[in-house]
């Protein structure tokens, strides 16, 4: 009989362990919210797990713009996604906590829930994979994610806003990343002088610099920016959401300061690649490329007009083009024309 009441405890016991942990939902309750797509914007994919509501995102806005998600509370995600800045910050490389430098361009959030991959590496898929990344990285937040969670479920408002989004007041890393995500999911940019040019009805929106900047745009043995910065039938992201190698950042002995794609593929061929940005609000968002070496408008155009820097990599996009002067200063006009409106509710919440 003895061993009959051990043999049982046994059996439970890694049942009782088990129930210890207490296993909440992750997908957001509350009221659903449409979010309104601008002209010149493709249908915005939703995830099924995460779908958004007024709750959800109302939670990531109050994250994005708090500080506390630093280890020493000097940090928030606008820090280096500053609305003021189409969501940038206006340096070469970020500065994390304690004066840190990283290595990349902080790009825009705005229209990122369209791309395939997050980061200039593509070491993300989602919006709500990425969240996380830079709260734990050691050059930005750096605070771990069990600290997070424990500041933020000390605190009785957000349990309350946790509570709301997701029926419990449990604070966890996924609830975390899937309100930062549902927030970052309505910031959109669009409507644009080119957009009501080319999907609107407003013939008259581009200058007559624009117009032709943009038929140097999409000439391939001129301009040839199409290729990467696509433009559809009825929609443009302005990126094809891929990698390419420019030879940015390649030095004289044909080594790179940063590898790129090739950090997380170990591809040969994706050494020195990095993901297309977006031309949207581009005249607002210096400097360029993915260390933030190129200032202006100008050199980014004398830079792509010279066929890029040679490596073993290249893309064989990358070719010498052919711009007169006249084409170069028509195709930086071009581009201020792709500065759209950006939805509304995307600053730092009331207190």
């Amino acid at each position: 009989m003895r061993q009959a009441f051990a043999i049982a405890a046994a059996l439970l016991l890694p049942i009782a362990l088990t129930g210890c942990k207490r296993q909440v939902s992750n997908k957001p309750i509350g009221t659903p919210v449409q979010i309104h797509v601008p002209l010149g914007l493709p249908a915005l994919p939703i995830p099924a797990n995460n779908p958004p509501t007024a709750e959800t995102i109302a939670l990531g806005r109050r994250l994005f713009y708090d500080k506390h998600v630093s280890v020493d509370n000097t940090l928030s995600c606008a820090s280096c996604h500053d609305p003021r800045a189409y969501f940038t910050d206006g340096k070469n490389v970020s500065t994390g906590v304690r004066g840190a430098l990283g290595v990349r361009n902080a790009p825009t959030i705005l229209n990122a829930a369209y791309l395939p991959f997050q980061f200039w590496d593509g070491r993300a898929i989602t919006l709500e994979e990425q969240a996380a990344f830079p709260i734990a990285n050691p050059v930005e937040m750096s605070q771990p994610h069990a600290a997070d969670v424990s500041k933020l479920g000390n605190d009785p408002q957000y349990r309350s806003m946790f509570k709301s989004a997701f029926g419990t007041d449990d604070v966890n890393i996924e609830r975390v990343e899937a309100a930062l995500a549902s927030f970052e999911r309505t910031a959109l940019t669009g409507n644009s002088a080119f957009d009501r040019f080319q999907y609107g009805s407003d013939k008259t929106s581009l200058t007559p610099a624009q117009l032709r900047g943009f038929m140097v745009y999409l000439d391939a043995t001129r301009g040839n920016c199409a290729a990467c910065h696509t433009v559809g039938a009825h929609d443009a992201l302005f990126t094809d959401g891929k990698f390419h190698n420019t030879g940015q950042g390649v030095n004289d002995s044909g080594s790179f300061s940063d590898v790129g794609r090739f950090h997380e593929t170990k591809i040969a061929t994706d050494t020195g690649a990095f993901k297309t940005p977006t031309l949207r609000n581009i005249a607002g968002t210096a400097p360029y490329m993915h260390d933030g070496s190129l200032k202006t408008l100008k050199a980014v155009v004398d830079f792509y007009a010279g066929g890029g820097n040679s490596n073993p990599y290249l893309d064989p996009e990358m070719k010498k083009i052919h711009l007169s002067g006249q084409d170069r200063a028509d195709l930086v006009e071009f581009l201020q024309s792709l500065t759209g409106d950006v939805s509304p509710n995307l600053g730092p919440p009331e207190k």
